[in-house]
């Protein structure tokens, strides 16, 4: 079987299976190009079909057995070549040989136990690391600036205030203040940005964890209004866990 190749509008190809392995060892196809055959009906990303190719059996002119596929519907039909289908066997087939990198993968509560320590200092520095992890990931995911644009403004906060308690040391002939209108108004832009960069690190999320490598991830959003990096890490640590699961029963023969 062919396929073709479409990336940013160009198709490329065809390609079989094992040429998208070579290439997408050498770097010159991603994970995330689209790619489709004569007898698909629909784009999947490279990353789903190498990992179908790799979940299906080995042998060839004997149907999987539904009973071995593991839990979830089975289908069998022409359109899958004549072997049953199990949808959850090959979500876990695609975990097992995901390409890309697992999430960083601090437990929730020591993240939440950091943050407190450090006055949320912390909290700042771990979503730039996931943020960073899911640029790589997922390219078009923006929460890494907006986190970056938060702590910017962060530290320009702190700086402000700094500079107006000095001024309200030194005494009023060096234009002592009250209070701190400028500081106020920069720990607001602060919140704001972050609000916007924990619903973009969600869209972001979802649009991984239900494309290039489909969990069925759904995130509420009044937990990421409330919780942000909390909750997302809570997810992570759980996805994680699936990933490792699948690798482990991948390499662990069966009798």
């Amino acid at each position: 079987m062919h396929y073709q190749i479409s990336r940013n509008g160009q198709m490329y190809g065809p390609y079989t299976i094992e040429d998208l392995q070579r290439y997408l060892a050498s770097g010159n196809v991603l994970p995330s190009d689209m790619a489709k055959s004569e007898s698909m009906t629909e784009w999947m990303p490279v990353s789903e079909i190498l990992a179908g190719a790799a979940a299906a059996p080995a042998h060839t002119g004997t149907p999987l057995d539904a009973a071995s596929a593991g839990p979830g519907p089975v289908y069998t039909g022409p359109e899958f070549g004549g072997q049953s289908y199990n949808p959850a066997a090959q979500r876990a087939g695609a975990m097992a040989v995901s390409p890309y990198p697992d999430a960083p993968n601090l437990h929730w509560g020591l993240v939440l136990l950091f943050g407190l320590l450090t006055c949320t200092l912390f909290m700042f520095i771990w979503n730039l690391v996931v943020a960073a992890w899911l640029r790589r990931v997922q390219p078009n995911a923006t929460s890494l600036f907006y986190y970056t644009g938060a702590l910017v403004l962060a530290l320009v906060q702190v700086m402000v205030s700094a500079s107006v308690s000095m001024h309200h040391v030194m005494g009023p002939g060096l234009h002592m203040y009250s209070d701190n209108p400028v500081g106020s108004l920069i720990g607001l832009a602060v919140w704001v940005v972050r609000l916007i960069a924990r619903f973009s690190q969600r869209a972001s999320l979802e649009e991984h964890f239900n494309g290039p490598e489909p969990v069925g991830l759904r995130l509420s959003g009044v937990m990421t209004f409330f919780f942000g990096g909390i909750y997302f890490q809570y997810h992570l640590n759980q996805i994680n866990a699936m990933k490792q699961a699948a690798r482990y029963q991948a390499v662990v023969p069966r009798y």
